[in-house]
């Protein structure tokens, strides 16, 4: 079982990770200006499963064994890397529309935002760096048991996550007035493509 102190210093330093603006938060706050509340919780549980996916990755020694076969690891690493250059290019070339901000989002946009989660968090350097390279530094690994990862771990890793988006998500709710109109989105989404580029020049600079 983790000691106190340990906990704390694992919600500290979670909680700074998820707070610093990175290409998750910032595609949150994007998604959530265009469609409202449910749209930015649904991709926020993508997001949240990508983080327990590298979670478990760092808990059960999976990450020394992704570093152990170093060509395969380097494969993901690059098509991670592609992955959000590709997403920058989205984000840059959109088309900016003004919002109904009183239209429903139908299921079909709400997959699309939770996918765009999960698969956003799996290419998130910040995320693969905080899980396989910070935590160890932060909690004893070799310490933490099955039990440990399903009844604290994780519960604890969903209460930081939710706690931060929402913060995220509630800011964008705040202003998505503001950004309703055709110019905003422009700004909005071409500064997203920004940060998704700089993610992904971030990536490939650490492999080259």
């Amino acid at each position: 079982m983790l000691e106190t102190t340990q906990i704390l210093a694992y919600m500290s330093a979670l909680m700074l990770a998820a707070a610093i603006p990175g290409p998750g938060m910032t595609a949150l706050v994007a998604h959530s200006v265009r469609g409202g509340a449910v749209t930015g919780f649904t991709m926020l549980s993508g997001l949240i499963l990508g983080d327990l996916i590298y979670l478990s990755f760092a808990v059960f020694g999976l990450a020394v064994v992704a570093h152990s076969y170093g060509g395969l690891f380097t494969a993901v690493s690059w098509c991670a890397s592609l992955y959000l250059a590709w997403l920058s290019w989205q984000f840059w070339n959109h088309n900016p529309e003004a919002i109904n901000i009183d239209q429903q989002t139908n299921k079909r946009e709400l997959t699309a935002a939770w996918l765009s989660g999960f698969t956003i968090t799996l290419g998130n350097p910040k995320t693969i760096a905080f899980y396989l390279a910070i935590l160890p530094l932060v909690i004893t690994l070799d310490a933490v048991s099955f039990q440990t990862w399903g009844l604290l771990l994780v519960p604890l890793t969903v209460l930081v996550l939710v706690f931060v988006g929402a913060v995220f998500i509630v800011g964008a709710l705040k202003i998505r007035r503001f950004l309703a109109s055709a110019q905003a989105q422009t700004w909005l989404f071409k500064g997203a493509g920004v940060i998704m580029f700089l993610a992904a020049v971030s990536m490939t600079a650490r492999m080259v």
